[in-house]
């Protein structure tokens, strides 16, 4: 049970995006081709499992059972649930809910367990309701193997957590190309955090939730196809994340029998990227940046001074990748990050438009038109 942590990169099932019989709802599990997809997994020698309390409207977990758990041996996979800071007031909460995805899941004990979703306002509700103590006791009494969080937030509150809970085994973060070098998501500066502490990393979004996918610029996919005409599009994410020394997993929320078999023809003999595709990888990146809608370069020359305290590269950073997303997504990681950012800073609907950041700005951005884009994106 304890391969993945300590082995060469792997390839898991996230069951966040599952086929569903009814595209416009997402509780509507497709269970049979689910199964389908869990025979494919585990026949190609793949084991690990990650799911949650609300995934697919809180039908994940139950799906599990149906799909995996009541249909192959308890040592054939590993499972991973998480907890989640909305779903707890009280120090008894988390003992319910934990006691409930035990008997929805089939199992009486996980290989993984999360403290779901960590970020500067969560860590404050999970201390205050010893979460983490609460995880150690899990983990002692034979009922967890291995405990981590997923993250959401900057480097510096990473660092933050790492540092006042070394218990902590693996940290599960954001990481694709295209928010490598992000102000904003930081996925290169929390992976070196993860480094510094000897963490294991488990990745999400290697896909940006499908963005470097769909979204990805004719130009940018003409670039990977003259490197490596063999490999799709989907792969180059997958396959830069699983790259990354440190990363020990790579998850996918697959949704097809379809895309099973695609991400599987190229996981199950993994090749990490040569240095030509390294810079193939750039050079998308850049390409995919020139298209985005604000073009900060994150100098920060504005921030100093703002009489409203407004994060303005980081905004924009976020508006950036939010105008990448998908139209059909109710639901970003940029959203989420602009929450947390704003608890701390001032929001881009507090501008008063003093004009102090557009006279000091290199790239003559209209900042205060494009801090009311970004209030109407978010603030909403």
């Amino acid at each position: 049970m304890e391969d993945i942590i300590k082995t060469d990169k792997r390839f898991g099932f996230g069951l966040m995006r599952l086929p569903l019989t009814n595209p416009n709802d997402e509780g509507s599990i497709d269970i049979e081709q689910m199964k389908q997809m869990v025979d494919m997994f585990i026949a190609n020698g793949f084991t690990y499992f990650d799911t949650a309390y609300m995934y697919c409207k809180y039908k994940s977990e139950s799906a599990v059972k149906e799909a995996l758990t009541s249909r192959y041996p308890r040592d054939s996979y590993t499972l991973t649930t998480k907890l989640h800071a909305n779903y707890i007031k009280t120090k008894d909460d988390p003992d319910k809910i934990f006691n409930e995805q035990l008997e929805k899941t089939g199992v009486d004990f996980f290989d993984y367990y999360l403290i779901h979703n960590i970020g500067r306002d969560h860590y404050k509700k999970f201390t205050e309701l010893d979460c983490f103590e609460w995880l150690k006791a899990k983990k002692e009494a034979g009922l967890v193997k291995h405990i981590g969080f997923s993250f959401h937030d900057s480097a510096d509150v990473l660092e933050k957590v790492l540092s006042e809970h070394p218990e902590m085994e693996f940290v599960q973060i954001q990481l694709n190309y295209l928010d490598w070098d992000s102000l904003s998501i930081q996925s290169a500066k929390c992976l070196e955090v993860c480094r510094k502490y000897n963490k294991p990393v488990f990745v999400m979004e290697p896909l940006k939730g499908g963005v470097l996918v769909k979204n990805v610029p004719e130009k940018a996919k003409e670039i990977f196809r003259s490197v490596r005409p063999d490999m799709s599009i989907p792969s180059w994410g997958y396959r830069f994340a699983a790259s990354q020394d440190g990363v020990r997993l790579v998850l996918s929320g697959m949704s097809s029998l379809e895309q099973m078999e695609e991400n599987l023809s190229f996981m199950k003999d993994f090749e990490p990227l040569s240095e030509k595709e390294e810079a193939a990888v750039k050079e998308a990146v850049d390409i995919i940046n020139d298209s985005i809608a604000v073009p900060c370069t994150g100098c920060s020359y504005c921030t100093p001074g703002c009489p409203k305290n407004i994060p303005i590269p980081k905004y924009f950073s976020l508006y950036n990748a939010e105008m990448l997303e998908l139209k059909e997504k109710t639901w970003t990681a940029q959203q989420h990050f602009y929450g947390r950012l704003s608890q701390e800073f001032g929001r881009a609907g507090d501008c008063i438009g003093c004009g102090q950041c557009e006279r000091i700005c290199p790239q003559h951005i209209h900042i205060i038109d494009m801090l009311k884009k970004v209030s109407a994106r978010f603030d909403a």
